[in-house]
């Protein structure tokens, strides 16, 4: 079985609290008693994952989930406050902009500092120079202070050096969002040829995209503990509408907002298909089905209205039965029934509701609320609410 480059087992961070000096003698006694002390602010705790060669891994979460910590810790920056980190082979790293430059030398100066950092013997450098300088594309300020460097300027020196290098395991830490785009192109198409080369890959972003289109793994951190740790279109969908859910209207936990002097209500939303006891959760392209119980106070039969929405309230389609002709069906006791199938659903992977309204006969004023969470999932890189049916043109293809 291959050995992994990289293991985290049981990885916690924790700092001491501030206090006066008094406070800290005590918290150096209890750091000799213990390894912790009273009061620690915790950064992160029970991190375990482990990265094979040839794999590709991204590091997901808000900001403050401890990402940016971790790879402190897998790099050596910071050393854990408890469980073990084991690395094999040779790591470069691209953390905070700036990190490994001395700002009062020159870019070329800090160029050979950080290549024999990696392993790279003065002979090496001096071979590879022009390949580096070349990808890098400063110019002349080569030459100046890395103090006077923008920080794109910084992020291209540094991602230039770890390009000649190519080593084991590359792991970066959103130096991609800095420069300008034509640099950011080139560094993914650099990423792309050393993944497809074996590389290894370990990577923080906010970019999903990204992220799903260079990692085949992915690791969510929230609040300093691992979320999920999975494939990664499950483990960035599940990222996506949590944060469509955090940043949406907050909303009744029943669902229901009826408006005031309702008659007309609705009784139960149910949809399909459901496998466990919570929110339906179907694959792209899949039959989402709803069924509506519906009560009026009279002989006359309410009209039903049914919307979805994105998680984050965005409206995506909404029907009512009059205007399709539909008539809902009679129950006792002045119950209405209808049920609505959505075919080959063409939703794009994330988190969706579906609101279903009772209206008053006449379809002119909304009653009744009741809403209902769903979930789709699929391996999309697409953008946007649905997917369309789309081929691709070029001068040599055929015309329809």
């Amino acid at each position: 079985m291959t050995a992994p480059l990289l293991r985290v087992s049981g990885v916690g961070k924790a700092y001491p609290s501030r206090g006066p000096g008094s406070h800290r003698w005590r918290a150096v006694l209890q750091i000799l008693r213990s390894g912790t002390t009273q009061g620690d602010k915790r950064v992160l705790s029970d991190i375990d994952f482990e990265v094979l060669p040839g794999e590709s891994v991204g590091i997901i979460g808000a900001n403050g989930a401890g990402k940016s910590t971790l790879l402190k810790l897998i790099t050596g920056v910071l050393a854990p406050s408890e469980g073990e980190i084991e690395r094999r082979g040779s790591i470069a790293a691209l953390l905070e902009l700036g990190a490994g430059f001395e700002p009062e030398s020159t870019g070329l100066e800090n160029l050979r500092m950080n290549a024999a950092f990696l392993g790279l013997s003065r002979s090496d450098v001096e071979e590879r120079m022009d390949d580096i300088l070349s990808f890098a594309d400063i110019g002349e300020a080569i030459h100046e202070p890395i103090k006077t460097y923008s920080s794109g300027m910084v992020v291209r020196l540094g991602f230039a050096v770890v390009a000649s290098v190519r080593p084991d395991l590359l792991i970066t830490d959103e130096v991609l969002a800095v420069g300008d785009e034509s640099f950011q192109k080139k560094c993914i198409r650099w990423i792309e040829r050393y993944l497809a080369d074996g590389g290894t890959l370990l990577m923080v972003s906010h970019n999903m995209y990204q992220v799903q289109k260079l990692c085949r793994h992915a690791l969510w951190l929230e609040h300093g503990r691992a979320r999920a740790w999975g494939d990664v279109f499950d483990v960035t969908q599940g990222y996506l509408a949590w944060h469509e859910r955090r940043d949406a209207e907050a909303r009744d936990k029943s669902g229901r907002k009826r408006a005031d002097g309702a008659r007309y209500r609705v009784d139960a939303l149910e949809l399909g298909p459901r496998r466990d006891d919570g929110p339906v959760h179907l694959a792209a392209g899949e039959t989402l089905t709803v069924d509506l119980a519906l009560r009026s106070p009279d002989d006359r039969a309410p009209q039903a209205l049914v919307g979805i929405v994105r998680a984050d309230g965005t409206p995506v389609f909404g029907v009512a039965s009059d205007h399709d002709g539909v008539e809902l069906e009679r129950r006792a006791d002045g119950r209405y029934t209808i049920g609505i199938d959505f075919d080959d659903l063409a939703l794009l992977p994330g988190s969706y509701v579906v609101r279903a309204h009772a209206m008053d006969p006449e379809g002119l004023r909304l009653q009744d609320t009741l809403e209902r969470e769903f979930s789709v999932s699929g391996r999309s890189r697409s953008l946007g609410l649905v997917t369309l049916p789309h081929r691709w043109r070029t001068a040599e293809s055929p015309e329809p």
